[in-house]
């Protein structure tokens, strides 16, 4: 059974067998506009929580994304390297940026679930 959680920087990560799928909110697709460029990290890249994982650019401005969790990238949404707009149309489901294979799950205990998210940003 898979789990959401979200961070108040705005990401999600949906944990299912010690895998989290991690993208950003579609509150935070919007804030940033129409994304024009996804920078996304090597398959093997060791992240710790906190670190910047990816780079999405929109039409105002580039921003950090950042490791809700420590662990390895696992896989990368290869589609976004041609289709960056991606994100904006699925920002919580196809526009998913990396996996990762967590590798200190006490952390998920820090992030946000879905309504301390809402309240975050209402």
């Amino acid at each position: 059974m898979s789990k959401i959680y979200y961070t108040d920087e705005h990401e999600w990560l949906k944990v299912e067998d010690g895998v989290a799928t991690v993208g950003i909110t579609d509150h935070a697709q919007e804030q940033l506009g129409d994304l024009v460029f996804v920078e996304l990290p090597d398959v093997g890249t060791e992240l710790e929580q906190g670190d910047d994982g990816v780079v999405v650019e929109s039409v105002k401005a580039a921003s950090d994304v950042y490791a809700p969790a420590s662990g390895t990238v696992v896989a990368v949404n290869e589609e976004l390297n041609n289709n960056a707009p991606l994100v904006n149309a699925s920002a919580e489901n196809d526009g998913w940026l990396y996996k990762l294979k967590l590798t200190d799950a006490d952390q998920l205990d820090e992030l946000l679930d879905l309504d301390a998210y809402k309240a975050l940003i209402s």
